[in-house]
């Protein structure tokens, strides 16, 4: 199946990353999935309606100095499934591990964005292809000197001090202006489930809030009834 006829993404699409986080909070996921500090650079900077949703093709990055971990042969760039997140997972470095050559054979291959744990660079030639990107932060040397691709599609860690979060091969990436949310695919269909009541009952609330409802009578008035997980 294809990622433009997974059903799991076609329902997503009416989604935010806040409804997503808020769906796995109730299924008591940590920190509903959030993978913090991935933020958008590209086509703009914090700016538009851009959203990305798709299933994880996760690229593991190693110190070079690194002898124990596999190494892996070819390019990660030229075997990316149509409509998958492309997740790069670096170690921490000031050097950018994601350049404009990648986004261009991404987005030829089908991809719907990439999400870099990391630092990116070429940032106008990603903006130039209107290619997605949503990374840590800038840079302007390759990787080479410093890091190496050791696999593709197995499970990666986040780079943070703040949380302990995993992303796995197929697991559901969804970013908009709100950050990255990763949803594993094993709660996908129960999340689903609980987006849409908890999504209409907040436009409900809000639409009294302005009619002069305080926060806590809309809020008992129409979170009363949302389905519990």
């Amino acid at each position: 199946m294809t990622a433009s006829r997974d059903p799991i993404v076609q329902e997503l699409q009416s989604f935010s990353t806040c409804d997503v986080s808020d769906a796995l909070l109730k299924l008591k996921y940590p920190h509903g999935g959030f993978l913090s500090d991935l933020t958008l650079w590209s086509p703009e900077r914090q700016m538009g309606e851009t959203k990305i949703i798709g299933p994880a093709y996760t690229v593991k990055y190693v110190s070079v100095n690194d002898k124990e971990s596999p190494k892996h042969t070819g390019h990660y760039i030229d075997t990316i499934p149509s409509g998958s997140v492309v997740f790069v997972s670096s170690p921490k470095t000031v050097n950018a591990v994601y350049g404009g050559l990648m986004s261009n054979r991404a987005q030829v291959s089908g991809a719907v964005g990439t999400i870099v744990d990391g630092r990116v660079r070429d940032l106008q030639e990603h903006r130039d292809l209107k290619y997605p990107v949503f990374a840590r932060d800038i840079g302007t040397a390759s990787p080479y000197e410093v890091v190496r691709v050791s696999s593709i599609n197995t499970t990666v860690k986040l780079q943070s001090t703040e949380q302990d979060a995993s992303i796995k091969p197929g697991d559901y990436l969804i970013g908009d202006l709100n950050g990255v949310v990763c949803l594993p695919r094993e709660f996908a269909e129960k999340a689903i489930a609980l987006m849409a009541p908890q999504v209409e009952a907040d436009l409900k609330i809000a639409e009294d809030i302005r009619k002069g409802m305080t926060f806590v009578e809309a809020s008992k008035k129409h979170r009363s009834g949302i389905p519990k997980p």
